[in-house]
């Protein structure tokens, strides 16, 4: 990761730059399906999403351009102390550079900030890159979903204990 790549909140102006990252990602790997964030209407509106106790989502910024994001939040329906790393999309020149992990190492801070034993994940084959960086940092198979995330298009389910 450079010295001017910048992890931040989530900024209201930041809505449609990361809504735009998070639909082009996705179309990018052929993963742009029904069931899947691509067509959830809160993709629009993350600002507002996450405007509740326990989730927080964060920008990462290159040289001034939103390259990216990711996020917690308390997914309904989750075991106690679970909540789910979400919306983890980053444009394709910035992958490889430690900036998805990074995000990830600040969403498990805040994670253990809110006081969450344990991080959730939904993902699917097609972001392979995605998985085998959730693997790496700790993150381990579970044989189905939990909690209610309404994201029935995605088939591989992870968890890790904070």
């Amino acid at each position: 990761m450079n010295g001017q790549t910048v992890i931040r909140p989530l900024q209201e102006s930041d809505n449609s730059a990361i809504a735009n990252i998070i639909r082009t990602v996705l179309s990018e790997f052929k993963a742009n399906k029904p069931g899947t964030v691509f067509y959830d209407p809160t993709t629009d509106e993350l600002f507002q999403l996450f405007q509740q106790e326990k989730a927080a989502y964060f920008i990462a910024e290159q040289d001034g351009k939103i390259t990216g994001g990711a996020g917690v939040y308390p997914t309904s329906n989750l075991p106690e102390g679970y909540c789910e790393l979400v919306k983890l999309y980053l444009l394709e020149e910035t992958r490889g550079k430690g900036i998805g992990k990074a995000l990830i190492e600040k969403c498990l801070q805040t994670a253990c900030t809110f006081g969450y034993t344990h991080v959730y994940l939904e993902s699917m084959p097609e972001l392979i890159m995605a998985v085998g960086l959730y693997e790496r940092m700790g993150f381990e198979y579970l044989p189905g979903p939990l909690g209610n995330s309404g994201h029935f298009g995605c088939d591989i389910w992870m968890v890790r204990k904070l």
